[in-house]
């Protein structure tokens, strides 16, 4: 079959123009690559297109729109992530208006689709303390894959590492000897020294055993791999979360009120040192943020969450309705010529 002229466009894109041109790193490049996976799905599922048939004709300002709707309603995407894939559309057919102006029109269109207005007000969507132990009691660590989870679970959780990092560990960047600790790749290929707590060093060191691993023999082999020896994907990762969330709903239905994925694991790691006075200095190394006004999101969402809980603990007693300042002649007088 003859490739669709979307198929070569977007080829195109991925493979040469963001790692070429663009200079984009591989993290970024498989965030892009994500985007348009969920959409060759939507419209093979929603639309009734194959993958292999796509062309650019298909993809009208209509089907955007209504892939972008399905991301909040099937997904239930919060409107950053979709802002973040429409942003991801928009780039491509930034590019796609240079490489084939007999597709300007459309790509003008795919432009003109606005994003998604948020408000101003910090919110951190994280999970609680006894919703994370829930999540980790559910591996069955008598078996061998069970043991394998629970260890990226409680890494995942002990590091705050983005799901992107964790794929990332090779088997050389993990120290068992005091201090333990694991080398993160984070964005822009920046990489940090992480501290591992007792717990998960001991899971770290019995998985290294089991599983034959040692820096000066397998140094360079993936940590975490799938049955066939390859590296974890992005997808393996939030699939093995979202199995041991699930169990967990079942049976704590009150501690999972939101949607959680790897970044959820991220903030609440976050969001649970901060709450026992960690400084935020310390946890921006933790997360590795390059500047501290990033992790002041936390802070910012402490205090929302505070003052939301003093407000529904109990009636404020102050009166509701203030005293008639304004018609106090003499007060409103003194308050003018006050300072003169």
């Amino acid at each position: 079959m003859k490739p669709t002229d979307f198929a070569y466009h977007l080829s195109e894109y991925l493979g040469k123009h963001l790692p070429g041109r663009a200079g984009l790193s591989a993290n970024t490049i498989m965030s892009y690559r994500d985007t348009f996976t969920l959409l060759l799905r939507y419209c093979r599922d929603a639309a009734g297109i194959p993958p292999e048939r796509i062309s650019c004709a298909h993809i009208t300002r209509e089907l955007i729109e209504g892939f972008l709707d399905s991301l909040v309603q099937d997904r239930g995407c919060s409107a950053k992530t979709v802002n973040q894939r429409l942003a991801a559309i928009h780039a491509f057919f930034r590019y796609l208006q240079t490489e084939a102006p007999e597709e300007l029109l459309r790509c003008q269109q795919m432009l003109a689709i606005g994003f998604i207005k948020t408000t101003r007000e910090s919110f951190v969507e994280h999970i609680s303390l006894e919703a994370v132990q829930a999540i980790l009691a559910e591996p069955n660590t008598e078996l061998l894959k069970g043991r394998r989870d629970l260890t990226i679970l409680a890494l995942m959780y002990d590091t705050g590492a983005r799901v992107s990092e964790v794929v990332g560990i090779c088997v050389r960047d993990v120290r068992i000897d005091n201090p333990a600790t694991i080398k993160l790749l984070g964005k822009g290929s920046k990489a940090r020294i992480v501290p591992l707590m007792n717990q998960t060093r001991d899971l770290l060191s019995l998985y290294l055993e089991e599983q034959g691993l040692s820096a000066m023999h397998m140094g360079a082999k993936p940590l975490v791999f799938n049955q066939r020896g390859e590296k974890l994907t992005r997808a393996g990762i939030a699939y093995v979360l979202d199995k041991y969330v699930d169990a967990a709903r079942v049976k704590n239905p009150n501690l999972f009120t939101i949607t959680v994925s790897p970044h959820v694991f991220r903030h609440s790691k976050a969001m649970h040192l901060l709450k026992n006075g960690v400084n935020l200095v310390y946890i921006r190394d933790l997360l590795g943020h390059a500047d501290i006004s990033t992790t002041e999101v936390y802070a910012r969402a402490d205090e929302q969450m505070k003052r939301r809980a003093m407000e529904s603990a109990y009636d404020n007693p102050s009166p509701k309705d203030l005293p008639p300042w304004q018609k106090d002649a003499n007060l409103m007088n003194w308050l003018k010529n006050l300072g003169k």
